[in-house]
């Protein structure tokens, strides 16, 4: 049955306050249109809602079944607008979609910094790998990512961002003291066990590429999804663990860089997004952080 929203509007505000002349105020809409809208709707629905008389306004039977489905229905509707209100006020929710290294060791600052500026918006952020990220974007489920670049993922992403250049480091500890000072080829390098990120990440199919144009098969020792734990791992002396450099801190200073003959490529960390779909507000004041 096809009948305006508007005519049930109508009908709440009048069973609500049981008074034409009230829900005319309450709608800023006359007393007469209220009646004639409640007239159509009796005759949509072939029912007599109200009981009219000069005193006051009752609701048959009918109306009261039809009101305690209509009030549940408005309530929803109120609170839907109510939130749009709040959320453009507020800034609203952004959905980030971001590794874990690149949560701790890169986001964590601008997340206070926005979260300062705005504390009444809601920061949802997503732990995936790079190229997962990628399907959470184009999915629809994240508003944008930090991820790393070159990603040959990113393809089809009409947006992007670039805010952060860095270089990987290998990194060892005392047990490989005798690489110190030293400069290794990648065949060299190829000799050791090497800890890194598994293969379903970009820094996996980077590194896999370096060796690959050196005609050579990087056959890691370990690989994980953590670069917290390839550092652990290096320091317990398991193996030369590749990691960017933006992880390394005070708690690494136990650990060296071995260093590589050829110096290793620059990468970057890019923010990308849909512009066409980007209509948070929120998302829209976090990109601005990196103008």
């Amino acid at each position: 049955m096809d009948i305006n929203y508007e005519l049930y509007k109508v009908f709440y505000h009048v069973a609500s306050t049981l008074s034409f002349s009230e829900a005319s105020k309450q709608l800023f809409i006359s007393q007469s249109a209220v009646s004639q809208s409640i007239k159509t709707l009796e005759r949509k629905l072939d029912q007599v809602l109200f009981i009219r008389s000069t005193k006051k306004v009752q609701l048959t039977p009918e109306g009261e079944i039809l009101l305690r489905h209509i009030e549940p229905a408005m309530h929803l509707i109120q609170r839907g607008e109510s939130q749009l209100l709040d959320a453009a006020s507020t800034g609203g929710q952004i959905r980030i979609g971001a590794s874990d290294t690149i949560c701790r060791y890169f986001l964590v600052p601008y997340l206070k910094k926005f979260h300062e500026a705005f504390p009444n918006a809601h920061i949802k952020v997503v732990n995936q790998t790079s190229i997962k990220c990628v399907e959470l974007l184009e999915s629809g489920q994240v508003d944008l990512i930090v991820v790393n670049y070159p990603n040959s993922y990113l393809s089809n992403v009409s947006s992007i961002k670039k805010i952060k250049k860095f270089h990987d480091v290998f990194i060892a500890n005392q047990d490989f003291a005798e690489l110190k000072g030293k400069k290794l080829s990648y065949q060299e390098l190829s000799k050791y066990p090497i800890l890194m990120l598994d293969k379903h990440s970009t820094t996996s199919e980077y590194l896999h590429r370096l060796f690959q144009q050196h005609q050579l098969d990087l056959v890691p020792e370990i690989e994980l999804t953590s670069n917290d734990l390839l550092i652990d791992l290096a320091r317990i002396g398991l193996g030369i663990a590749f990691i960017p450099n933006f992880c390394l801190s005070e708690q690494t200073c136990d650990l060296f860089a071995v260093q590589t003959e050829e110096e290793l490529p620059e990468r970057e960390l890019v923010i990308a997004y849909n512009e066409q779909v980007l209509t948070s507000k929120a998302a829209k004041e976090f990109l601005s952080f990196f103008d």
